[in-house]
């Protein structure tokens, strides 16, 4: 018998001008926008029991932050803490959400900005929450899985002397004439649920999984994220669309190997376009993708909803003796403004800063780390939340679980929190930015999909 519920809100967060851009370690202070960045709730309920899927144009949520959100809003709501899945879609156009530490120039006031949209974001998601609960009416739930070809990119690449590097060129023309090809494999899958509601719009949440990292800049947008959900609503009268980010930490949309083959039939200019018009191209792909499947779901009666909260306990990467003189040298130059003075570029620089820094927070730091994990099962669809960066095995791996009796299977980067990057066994031994930045040792990446499945085992009927 279904027993389904469905109600959905959004809002604006668009911030001010002037407040810090995340995304990178070199500061840049906002212009404008290009669009605008919003949050989105859809509140389920089954009898008692109500969760809330919340998706917002942010880069992610500090944990600190998204706890104090996700208690605001159950204080709010009455929805318990444990059953808010707070994901932030990772653009890298939206704001900052904390304190940087760089030597960089800040405008004046810049710290009392920042603590005032933190302020003002976590008001926002109050109000969507409790919006998203009044708009509860009788609904149906469907799925629906097909693919988006030729698009996401695995950004980690082989070197031809035996190095990797992250992102070492994009594009064909400027593609180093030193790659040897990509590490890793691609996640094409996107999935849709619908939930068709009496005598209300309809809502359709859409998951894919690859890093919005397309527009740099000065300027505020929701990247790829927001073009899916334009595109959708612009194509489906009466229905309102929601994106959830899935494990992208080590994929984007820059195509390096001007050798990557396309699929059977395609033709597409593979030097890929820039900025804003590659956030649109990847959007409408996505978009066009849950389309071609949008009229053939699988509809399933709901009859209880169910959750967990559970961290995983992750051992630190901290950082031999030796290493921590050079490391503390590097932080003192990047806090000092000096970046000029760090060896090598683009990513390269990254890199060795966020090494640094690492080894530096590491120095005194705990033995583990709880990172917070999140199940939420709509009858036989369930949705798993990371708080962070998970490579697309970790993703593929716990999509395993849909060979035990799930449906539907929806792993989501970003979700209550933000605790960095996490790479498979195989990266620490390759290199590369994730894995040489990350604060976890080597094995996190297994250790979170065991506990991804084991989540799944818990919450399953």
């Amino acid at each position: 018998m279904n027993r389904l519920e469905a109600g959905y809100s959004r809002t604006i967060i668009t911030p001010m001008v002037g407040l810090g851009i995340s995304g990178y370690y070199g500061v840049r202070i906002s212009r404008g926008k290009l669009d605008d960045l919003r949050a989105t709730a859809v509140a389920l309920r089954t009898g008692d029991t109500t969760v809330l899927l919340v998706s917002a144009d942010v880069i992610s949520f500090p944990t600190r932050v998204a706890n104090a959100y996700r208690e605001a809003i159950a204080a709010a709501t009455g929805v318990p803490r444990e059953a808010i899945f707070l994901h932030g879609t990772h653009t890298h156009t939206g704001p900052y959400l904390y304190h940087p530490e760089t030597g960089a120039k800040l405008p004046e006031g810049h710290d009392a900005l920042i603590d005032e949209y933190v302020t003002f974001l976590g008001h926002r998601l109050t109000d969507v929450c409790r919006a998203a609960i009044e708009d509860l009416a009788p609904a149906r739930m469907g799925f629906c899985v097909g693919t988006v070809t030729n698009l996401a990119k695995i950004r980690r690449y082989r070197m031809k002397d035996g190095t990797v590097k992250t992102n070492p060129g994009m594009g064909t023309k400027d593609a180093p004439e030193d790659v040897l090809g990509p590490i890793g494999e691609v996640e094409e899958r996107v999935s849709a649920v619908r939930f068709d509601r009496e005598g209300k719009n309809d809502i359709l949440l859409t998951h894919f999984g690859m890093h919005p990292d397309t527009i740099s800049g000065y300027y505020y947008s929701a990247d790829w994220p927001g073009f899916v959900t334009e595109t959708l609503e612009a194509a489906l009268p009466g229905v309102f669309a929601v994106v959830f980010n899935g494990a992208q930490g080590d994929v984007n949309t820059h195509l390096v190997d001007p050798n990557a083959p396309c699929a059977d039939g395609m033709r597409v200019n593979n030097d890929p376009p820039r900025g804003y018009v590659e956030a649109r191209y990847a959007g409408r792909r996505i978009a066009g993708a849950v389309l071609g499947i949008f009229d053939r779901p699988f509809y399933r009666d709901v009859e209880d909803i169910r959750f967990l909260d559970e961290p995983a306990v992750c051992p630190a990467n901290k950082p031999r003796p030796e290493d921590l003189p050079e490391a503390r040298r590097l932080v003192e130059l990047h806090k000092q403004g000096r970046d000029g003075e760090i060896p090598g570029k683009g990513m390269d620089f990254v890199t060795v800063i966020a090494e640094a820094c690492r080894m530096v927070a590491l120095a005194d730091g705990p033995d583990t780390f709880d990172i917070p994990m999140a199940g939420i099962a709509i009858g036989d669809v369930a949705l798993v939340g990371i708080a962070g960066e998970p490579f697309t095995a970790i993703g593929r791996g716990i999509r395993a679980s849909e060979a035990e009796g799930w449906e539907l299977v929806l792993p989501c980067c970003c979700t209550n929190g933000s605790e960095g990057y996490f790479p498979m066994m195989d990266a620490y031994e390759e290199g590369g930015y994730e894995s040489r930045t990350t604060r976890y040792r080597a094995g996190v990446g297994e250790l979170l999909t065991e506990k991804g499945i084991e989540i799944l085992f818990k919450i399953r009927k």
